[in-house]
């Protein structure tokens, strides 16, 4: 059993699922192994599993077809795409998450489980904490913690692999700038908007979930000014 470090453990397992498809283990058209097959190969959960795949998805590398599996459809992902992903400006990551997000959570709203709101509860203590505690890295972390388990609950397969492929050059950015102090410390402080918007996903009131989400993305882009 291959065990992976715990930084981005999605980012890893899809990174090691890659090279085994591009070293030719798993050919074009087989079916890879079963999540749960995959998990244990690499020590990690299945939840872990479903996101590298997610993201090799997104690269066009695998294909998911219900209640099939998953099946290489190329040995090599786009690079263009990872390029893209790994230059992108500040302001062209903010406008993808938009349009990731705001979808989100109108969906999430009308979608999510009791297992997402747990999810989204325990992310939302976590950036509490970090807020008053000042610890930069673990809320960032919490952040992204809360807006992925919003992407999660839209129960949306390919909106979260649009998420997961953004989220480690977003959390590049959101570090350098707190720790450059160029961020607003309001950044930090809008903790009640997060939790606004939990709050309407969980009573499933999904255009104001989606307001809520546009009005989020607009007070980050009026900190940046």
């Amino acid at each position: 059993m291959v065990r992976l470090a715990l930084r981005s453990l999605p980012v890893q397992a899809a990174e090691q699922l890659e090279a085994r498809i591009v070293a030719g283990e798993w050919p074009v058209g087989s079916r890879l192994p079963g999540e749960t097959a995959l998990a244990a190969e690499l020590g990690v959960a299945r939840s872990t599993v479903r996101e590298a795949l997610r993201m090799l998805v997104v690269r066009g590398l695998v294909e998911s077809r219900q209640g099939a599996g998953s099946f290489v459809l190329r040995e090599h992902a786009d690079p263009d795409w990872a390029l893209a992903v790994r230059r992108a400006r500040v302001e062209e990551v903010l406008e993808v998450r938009e349009a990731i997000e705001v979808q989100a959570a109108r969906l999430a709203a009308r979608r999510r489980d009791d297992d997402d709101l747990a999810r989204l509860r325990d992310a939302l203590e976590a950036r509490a904490a970090a807020v008053v505690d000042g610890d930069d890295t673990a809320y960032v972390d919490a952040d992204l913690a809360v807006h992925h388990g919003i992407v999660l609950a839209a129960h949306n397969d390919l909106l979260a692999a649009l998420f997961d492929e953004v989220r480690p050059r977003l959390r590049s950015v959101m570090l350098e700038m707190l720790a450059l102090g160029s961020a607003d410390p309001a950044y930090r402080a809008d903790q009640a908007e997060h939790e606004e918007l939990v709050a309407a996903i969980a009573h499933r009131r999904d255009e104001e979930a989606a307001a809520l989400a546009e009005a989020h993305f607009a007070a980050i882009r009026r900190r940046q000014r």
